[in-house]
């Protein structure tokens, strides 16, 4: 009989990620006032990044009012794409063809350079290739699909319209259209965000955790970060990494705060051979996703709603989750399978799709990087790329994309 079954000891509320192995990551109290060259705000996957990138010349302090990996970062799904929410079309109406084409070539280049740093660092965090599956759906359609594949390969992305018997025939998916592509992977993202954070601490960078920062003083000469436990910290630069949260005093114009759900499957269930090597997503609004772990899990995530606090509601996950299985079995019914892991989070949209990165106004020698969209870890990647630079002197030349 197919159709999914829920399991007696089903963990409601807790995310798959965090029973990986391998999350401890060595913290500190804060019991004394410090000075450094680099006060990070934030411990999940976006800090991590940026810790990794400054820890080898320069003093880091990495602060956390949570322990490490604990906020948006254990709640991802890790669908580790170079495209954009937006797509490069819609994308080009509202910023134009030339802004559009450096951003959608900067995701592309940043998953590429994310596949190097796990490697260079021998991270293990089940970081696989993974081509996408982009389903035509009520907000993008046949046409569109097919207009937005011609722009993709216009730019050098490889990415192939497939027309809806290519699509039944290949994956057994009645649609109107999908967009093929290649390049991006899947990993399990607290185990990325861990190793990063080691390998910062090697460096000499520290973690101090729960430490709560509760205003930040800028002067010609650098920042002053006052904390709850009366210990400051001084530092020639701050950055926040506060992911889908908006720190205090920090503008982020046309951004909103969502929330969005997602389940894991029993390890090995029984899927489409196609599948351990896709990630899938569908132009609907809103848009179911999903992909095969390393364990043989099905990830599937959607559903979101423009309601920041309802992700803590437990009743609306149940509800939700239950849409999302009902949303996969429609699309693939022949699945069986057990639902071991649901959860919910706080997700960040912005008008265009693209993260907000850059100086904060009003507050100099500090940066803020909020990495709005479905891309949260691919910006990560951007967004340790252009304030590095930024702060060592030398241009980054997308760093205008993603300033408001």
């Amino acid at each position: 009989m197919s159709g999914a079954t829920q399991k007696r000891d089903l963990r409601t509320g807790r995310s798959v990620w965090a029973d990986s192995h391998g999350l401890g990551v060595p913290v500190r109290p804060l019991t004394e006032a410090i000075s450094v060259d680099i006060a990070i705000i934030g411990a999940g996957i976006s800090g991590a990044f940026m810790a990794r990138e400054f820890g080898r010349d320069h003093s880091v302090a990495v602060l956390d009012r949570r322990p490490p990996l604990m906020g948006s970062t254990i709640a991802s799904t890790a669908l580790l794409q170079w495209e954009i929410d937006l797509p490069l079309t819609a994308l080009a109406d509202r910023i134009g063809m030339p802004d559009a084409r450096r951003a959608w070539l900067r995701s592309r280049a940043a998953v590429d350079a994310l596949k190097q740093i796990v490697a260079d660092e021998g991270i293990r965090c089940g970081l696989e290739d993974r081509d996408t599956l982009y389903l035509a759906g009520d907000e993008y359609g046949r046409r569109a699909l097919e207009a937005e594949a011609e722009a993709r390969a216009a730019i050098g992305l490889d990415s192939t319209f497939l027309g809806p018997a290519d699509l039944r025939e290949r994956f057994g998916i009645e649609r109107t259209g999908a967009i093929l592509s290649t390049g991006s992977a899947s990993a399990d993202p607290a185990q990325l965000a861990a190793s990063l954070l080691r390998r910062a601490q090697a460096d000499g960078a520290v973690v101090y955790s729960p430490v709560e920062v509760l205003q930040v003083a800028s002067d010609p000469d650098g920042v002053t970060l006052l904390t709850e436990g009366g210990h400051a910290v001084r530092a020639r630069h701050v950055v926040f990494c506060c992911g889908y949260e908006f720190p205090d005093g920090v503008p982020t114009p046309g951004a909103k705060v969502i929330s969005t759900w997602a389940l894991a499957t029993k390890e090995r269930t029984p899927c489409p051979v196609w599948l351990r090597d896709m990630l899938v997503w569908e132009a609907s609004d809103p848009y179911l996703y999903f992909r095969m772990a390393s364990d043989g899990r099905l990830i599937v995530g959607g559903e979101d709603e423009d309601a920041p606090g309802a992700h803590e509601d437990p009743d609306k996950l149940k509800r939700k989750c239950e849409m999302i299985r009902e949303k996969l079995l429609r699309l693939l019914p022949d699945l069986e399978f057990e639902v071991d892991y649901s959860w919910a989070g706080a997700f960040g949209e912005s008008a265009t799709g693209l993260p907000s990165i850059g100086p904060v106004p009003d507050m100099a020698h500090a940066w803020a990087v909020m990495g709005f969209g479905g891309n949260g870890i691919t910006y990560s990647v951007i967004a340790s790329q252009v304030v590095s630079a930024a702060i060592r002197g030398r241009a980054d030349p997308d760093a205008d994309l993603y300033q408001a």
